[in-house]
């Protein structure tokens, strides 16, 4: 007979130690979880977060990440990796700190490798701030292409790209963190080819055999024949007729405009799309965070593993306050458990 398979259990970087991650990490343990979790951050730092949650909640200290699953329930269990920077539980809250940002890195990086040697079914990141990872001395302005360089082999990157969804919307972008003038220069046909490949391939896996992707336009109008602007008919139309010539139903392209207004799956309303891609971060990103960013997950596809996150940032503005809504990381462990089990 067959061993019955471990449940999963899912890796939980605490982000920014300055931040709302360790405090919405806590909330959403305390308030109870569909799969084992193991937190992957300073054991001070997490002690901190509880207090000033003000929940009751044992933190077990673990030897190994596998502890986590014999961790007793509405326990936090943190497993601290070597490497953080000394005494991270007395940086003020709310502030850009150089060792914030290590030791946001030196927990993504633990991680990762957790996830890359199949100890763990997936990673859930909390929020990190770009500008304590600069501080810091990385070179990665996010999570997205920190974890493309930790899973290249043999010197070659994976194709990755980020996908921000919730139970209405799922949109994957071409381009993300660079300036709005460097990305319309990325666009190039294959590169939105292989956008929409790397897509349907994740819908696959998901359980959608055959994904309907809806491909935005870059220009007003989607450029209203050329009248304001080429990028349409030059680069994006043939990366569309390209993908279709390989078996994959994606159309356009649409208006941005009205795309996802079309693809939304919302009572009385079914989406006419699976997936929409767009071409730059803010023409995907602004209608998934305007349907509620407590309802958004981050999903970086293309990885050897699950990576989910919240949709929001460190909220430096009321970080220690005790106001942290944990309701985003809960739905990016959910959306990680989720796809974990479709793809094992």
């Amino acid at each position: 007979m067959s061993a019955t398979p471990s449940p999963p259990l899912l890796a939980v970087s605490m982000g920014d130690p300055c931040g709302i991650g360790p405090e919405i990490i806590a909330i959403a343990i305390e308030a109870g979880l569909p799969a084992r979790c193991v937190v992957i951050g300073d054991v001070g730092v997490m002690r901190r977060a509880v207090e000033q949650a003000c929940l009751v909640l044992p933190l077990a200290q673990l030897d190994t990440p596998e502890e986590a699953r014999d961790a007793a329930p509405r326990c936090l269990p943190v497993w601290q990796p070597d490497g953080l920077p000394a005494a991270l539980a007395a940086l003020p809250m709310g502030r850009v700190s150089a060792d914030a940002g290590r030791a946001a890195v030196a927990c993504i990086e633990a991680g990762a490798r957790l996830a890359l040697e199949r100890r763990v079914s997936a990673l859930v990141t909390a929020p990190i701030h770009k500008q304590a990872l600069a501080a810091g001395g990385s070179p990665f302005p996010g999570h997205t292409e920190m974890l493309q360089a930790l899973a290249a082999t043999g010197g070659a990157l994976p194709e990755v790209r980020m996908m921000l969804a919730n139970d209405e919307l799922r949109v994957v972008l071409v381009t993300i963190h660079v300036g709005l003038r460097q990305a319309i220069d990325l666009l190039t046909t294959e590169r939105i080819a292989q956008t929409i490949r790397i897509a349907h391939h994740a819908a696959q896996r998901w359980g959608q055999p055959a994904p309907r992707i809806a491909v935005a336009g870059l220009n007003p109008h989607a450029g209203e024949g050329g009248l304001f602007g080429d990028e349409e008919a030059r680069v994006i139309a043939p990366a569309i007729a390209r993908v279709r010539g390989e078996g994959i139903d994606a159309s356009g392209p649409y208006a941005p405009d009205t795309v996802f207004m079309r693809a939304r799956h919302a009572p009385g309303h079914p989406g006419e799309f699976d997936l929409v891609v767009a071409m730059t971060h803010d023409h995907g990103l602004i209608p998934v965070k305007y349907l509620g960013v407590e309802r958004g997950v981050n999903v970086t596809l293309g990885l050897p593993f699950v990576r989910t996150s919240p949709d929001h940032g460190t909220a430096f503005d009321i970080a220690g306050s005790g106001r942290a809504d944990a309701a985003s990381l809960r739905a990016a462990i959910d959306m990680a458990l989720h796809l974990a089990t479709q793809s094992a």
